[in-house]
């Protein structure tokens, strides 16, 4: 046999398809990305599989300013979106404040931010606009779906009807709390089957645990192929994802082997 001595191909970058948003904790257990060389060192070896990158929760607040600036450049450097997680939006729509949130994340270099609602609860149409104030303040959105705390299985029609909704603002992902996928799971056995049969399964991106890594992963990537989309990766778990992705790993039974 003749050729290219290489691992077999996967999409690259920018993709529409196995897409991996990783969630920087900052200085964590998960992956030391504490400042601009914590960082850079990870993005060294695997920034070529993170096409986004969640600042956790509410660390453009916690974290000082001119560390998450040096971590917003190191992203946008590597062509990653730097995006804030949805907990930030939250409180500042809770306290009124979300231009004043716009205005700090631009100081930031931050050039997006999630819209959750994880704790607050939008009508449609406070919603819709919402995004728009957040687009025309120049950030891009991510759309996060799901409750931190869900009491009843999500509906995919309801969910169709939301993809449906923020694309027509340019949105093409939304991300599903993971509670909402244990929730769905304990539902029926074929829940999942069901999801991955829906025509908008292409737009999601499913959260993952970081504290059910590796068996959570591999068997995501195991029921639902290579090409999932996945959020909350750590830092520290990128670059083995991303070979469960391609087949190796024991969690994944090698199966770069056996194809």
């Amino acid at each position: 046999m003749t050729g290219t001595f290489a691992l077999p191909p996967r999409s690259k970058k920018p993709r529409k398809r196995g897409l991996t948003s990783m969630i920087d904790f900052g200085p964590d257990t998960f992956g030391w990305t504490g400042g601009e060389h914590g960082i850079r060192g990870v993005l060294e070896c695997a920034a070529d599989y993170i096409d986004f990158a969640k600042i956790y929760a509410m660390n453009a607040l916690l974290l000082p300013a001119e560390t998450v600036k040096k971590a917003a450049q190191a992203y946008r450097d590597a062509e990653i979106v730097p995006f804030a997680g949805g907990i930030l939006f939250e409180y500042a729509w809770q306290k009124g404040q979300v231009p004043e949130m716009i205005a700090h994340l631009h100081k930031l270099g931050l050039t997006g931010v999630e819209l959750s609602e994880n704790y607050i609860e939008l009508t449609t149409e406070e919603r819709l606009r919402e995004i728009d104030r957040l687009q025309k303040g120049g950030l891009k959105v991510v759309y996060e779906f799901g409750r931190k705390n869900p009491v009843e299985p999500m509906s995919f029609d309801y969910v169709a009807g939301l993809v449906d909704e923020v694309a027509r603002l340019g949105i093409d992902h939304i991300t599903v709390e993971q509670c909402e996928i244990d929730l769905l799971a304990k539902t029926s056995p074929t829940a999942l089957a069901d999801l991955q049969r829906q025509p908008w399964f292409e737009h999601m991106l499913i959260e993952v645990d970081p504290y059910r890594f590796p068996q959570q992963h591999a068997q995501i990537i195991k029921d639902f192929g290579p090409e999932v989309n996945l959020a909350n990766v750590t830092p520290g778990q990128i670059l083995r994802l991303e070979g469960f992705r391609c087949g190796i790993g024991r969690a994944v039974d090698y199966s770069l082997l056996t194809r």
